[in-house]
């Protein structure tokens, strides 16, 4: 099995997004077969903003950190951090990962499509293994909205040699089942209060990332630890100290 055949399987899988070696470990430890990596979570955790193309060396400091993982490793990469689609490719090439997600918007404004698709075909040519996530960004940003739009940018992504089609943002059932219709891809989504994996799952769609969201529950829960120990309130269950260092000492998922 390959990183795209996760995609091809008949059902859902679940790509939980790690921002550093450590919390990939841990995810990998609970059983997931592949690893993302959440874009907001690597720029917030050194201090920079997300979909600014400040995280270009991070990101790939943090692929060559996962790629010891004895999983599938897909790194987010924003725009691709370059304008021209050789450089996007070039750097795509040093990250040396199975998967990657490669979004349709620079500063928060959805780019042409054709532009975008350069750059998908350009990486599918200089890395044809490199399993492409084209995610299409009308709906995250509320711009274009309308599902037709959606579906003529996949469109364009499939032609260009896209290997899935991501749609972050809050769709509705039916929404959903138009995208599935007219998407002969497999499709992504982030999860939402609104469908369950399984019913997502059920729907057609292939792939439920995490997103950033592991990363802001890790700071929510950070902040509620400090706050039980200053309110004295009861302190919250934890990994201990030593399953930590154990852990780290012999991981499983780890061939280094």
């Amino acid at each position: 099995m390959d990183f795209s055949s996760l995609h091809h399987a008949g059902q859902l899988f679940v790509l939980p997004n790690a921002w550093d070696l450590g919390s990939a470990r841990a995810l990998l430890r609970a059983g997931f077969p592949a690893v993302g990596s959440t874009s907001l979570g690597v720029a917030a955790s050194h201090g920079l903003l997300d979909a600014a193309r400040d995280i270009a060396e991070k990101t790939l400091e943090l692929a060559q950190e996962l790629r010891g993982l004895r999983c599938f490793v897909s790194m987010d990469i924003e725009d691709g951090f370059f304008d021209d689609p050789a450089d996007v490719a070039a750097y795509v090439r040093e990250l040396k990962v199975h998967g990657i997600n490669l979004e349709d918007s620079s500063s928060g404004a959805l780019v042409d499509p054709e532009l975008h698709a350069a750059k998908i075909s350009e990486v599918k040519r200089a890395c044809p293994e490199v399993f492409v996530n084209a995610r299409i960004d009308t709906v995250w940003l509320h711009q274009d909205i309308d599902v037709a739009e959606t579906l003529r940018r996949a469109r364009i992504y499939t032609e260009a040699g896209a290997d899935g089609i991501f749609v972050p943002g809050a769709l509705g059932t039916e929404a959903i089942s138009e995208l599935l219709r007219g998407i002969c891809l497999p499709l992504n989504l982030l999860p939402s209060t609104d469908h369950t994996a399984a019913e997502l799952g059920a729907l057609g769609v292939r792939r439920l990332s995490t997103g950033s969201l592991p990363y802001r529950a890790a700071m929510d829960a950070a902040v509620r630890a400090a706050l039980a120990v200053r309110d004295s309130t009861p302190l919250p269950t934890a990994t201990s100290y030593q399953q930590v260092m154990d852990s780290m000492a012999a991981d499983p998922g780890h061939s280094g």
